[in-house]
């Protein structure tokens, strides 16, 4: 980041051009269930169609009014699908460009765009985080009919099956590990991406009458372990460890994600374990062992998909959550939220209401759950069930820090200098200097600013006074009559959200 000088005139010409679209300070009531640091993403994926059939220009328009809208529902993260079936949704050399972009697979955009560069920079301009989701093993989804000569599919058939109309890339092949690999280290060197996302396909979702065609491989690499099921969850173990391994050996700071499907495992299968539930499983149905990857740190945040509601008789929404903060607390917890469901079922306590207030209060009843991805963002971008203006005036109406990730970096960065007002053409500004940072977890990467009453005791802990949090080193005073006294407070955070120490500044508005 660039360290702009303390030259007052400098200053005026560069806050002239700068100021627009700057943070202003906000007078709405802070919501009960605000909290200082929480994750709050949306999911926006293109497998679903929405993209087909646009125009860049109509493409770029229907993101930004997105980002848009769920900037002021306070999301501050954003989940982007890039790759959902072995293709991409950015310039790749090693895959080819996705049909849920084109139309055709293979097929540039015209005019020509990259979709998740273009993302990376619409979402930080707006303070967000950008996580690339890809689809780690699925090779074809069920309405894709003609694959690109360059795809992984056609180049290497004999790495994939055929499953449920899938093309799965085998789990079982070291090979596949490896490519996936290349294709993770490809878009984290490439993209200032803040994550990498995986989903919940692994070893597909079973599908009555098919049977998943891996004995052979099982045979050739089953590394002395005898039960099928054991060597399954082995290959995806070794699989997500070198995922890890790959992204943090390019950009420790990016961020290794995974959200798995609800349940780890039924109690009828694992009696001093499972939860409470009845549905399918990931350790005995996808092979993946989340718990496992949890607790020997090789994922940076987990999102189980709590899709359903408080009280479904098979998977009841508060059993679950309160069994994933139970057994999952050793990194980061999210809580992946299905909008439209949430406000389709009544509040079991209420009926005139829907259950968004009781699931995002038992999310701040729990001491492990960090925070909350919206499945989809479009259903919260269209407000269904006045969602969105829940979020955007309770309970994500002032800005949040990202939680802390201290197993990557802990170690706050310095406290910038030279805080003063200044008067600009555009009206009253505070201006700072960032502080100076040599290596990647020294730099500084967005500024907190606070404001106290006069006379008020300063506590950084309360989340109701951050007014605004800011990737320029000025924020716009709401100047009224020079007759008001306030107290700012300005802290540095790094990318891993590591806040400084304050500096202050009394200030007459």
């Amino acid at each position: 980041m660039k360290t702009i000088k303390q030259n007052l005139s400098l200053w005026a010409v560069l806050l002239a051009a700068l100021l627009v679209g700057s943070c202003g300070s906000s007078d709405v009531t802070v919501g009960e269930g605000s909290s200082k640091r929480e994750f709050r993403g949306a999911w926006i994926q293109c497998v679903n169609g929405q993209f087909q059939g646009l125009s860049t220009a109509e493409m770029q328009s229907t993101l930004s009014y997105q980002l848009d809208e769920l900037s002021k529902d306070g999301v501050n993260a954003i989940i982007f699908q890039v790759r959902p079936e072995c293709d991409a949704l950015y310039a790749s050399n090693l895959e080819p460009w996705s049909k849920f972009l084109t139309g055709q697979q293979g097929k540039a955009p015209q005019p020509y765009w990259d979709p998740l560069q273009w993302m990376i920079t619409q979402c930080h301009q707006r303070g967000m985080e950008l996580h690339a989701w890809i689809n780690p093993y699925r090779a074809k989804t069920k309405n894709t009919n003609k694959l690109a000569n360059n795809h992984i599919a056609v180049t290497h058939p004999e790495r994939v099956f055929s499953y449920d109309g899938l093309y799965i890339l085998n789990p079982g092949i070291p090979e596949n590990r490896d490519y996936i690999c290349d294709v993770v280290r490809d878009i984290v060197r490439r993209y200032d991406v803040d994550g990498l996302h995986i989903d919940d396909y692994f070893y597909p979702y079973p599908a009555a009458g098919q049977k998943i065609p891996d004995s052979k491989e099982f045979q050739m690499y089953s590394n002395g372990i005898s039960d099928i099921g054991d060597w399954r969850r082995y290959n995806v173990d070794l699989f997500i460890k070198q995922v890890s391994e790959a992204i943090h050996q390019v950009k420790p700071w990016v961020k290794f994600g995974v959200s798995p499907f609800g349940i780890y495992r039924n109690q009828k299968s694992a009696p001093n374990l499972g939860s409470r539930t009845n549905g399918l499983q990931n350790y005995d149905d996808l092979y993946a062992d989340v718990l496992k990857w949890v607790n020997n740190g090789w994922i940076d945040y987990c999102v189980p998909q709590l899709y359903w509601e408080i009280g479904n008789k098979a998977a009841d929404y508060k059993e679950l959550i309160v069994w994933w903060n139970k057994h999952a607390g050793n990194r980061p917890l999210y809580i992946g939220e299905d909008v439209e469901r949430t406000v389709k079922y009544p509040d079991v306590t209420n009926p005139q209401s829907h259950q968004q207030f009781a699931k995002y209060s038992l999310h701040h009843q729990l001491p492990n759950v960090k925070g909350t991805v919206l499945w989809y963002a479009k259903a919260a971008v269209d407000n269904v069930g006045q969602y969105g203006t829940m979020l955007r005036t309770k309970y994500w109406n002032r800005p949040a820090l990202q939680p802390l990730m201290p197993f990557i970096d802990d170690k706050a960065p310095n406290k910038p200098t030279g805080l003063k007002p200044v008067w600009t053409s555009d009206g009253y500004v505070l201006c700072w200097t960032a502080p100076s940072g040599k290596k990647w977890n020294d730099e500084v990467v967005k500024y907190v600013i606070y404001r106290f009453a006069n006379g008020e005791q300063i506590n950084m802990d309360d989340a109701s006074h951050i007014v605004a949090m800011t990737t320029q080193p000025f924020y716009k005073l709401p100047y009224k009559d020079g007759k008001s006294k306030y107290i700012y407070v300005v802290t540095a955070l790094d990318r891993m959200s590591n806040e400084s120490k304050g500096v202050k500044k009394k200030v007459k508005l």
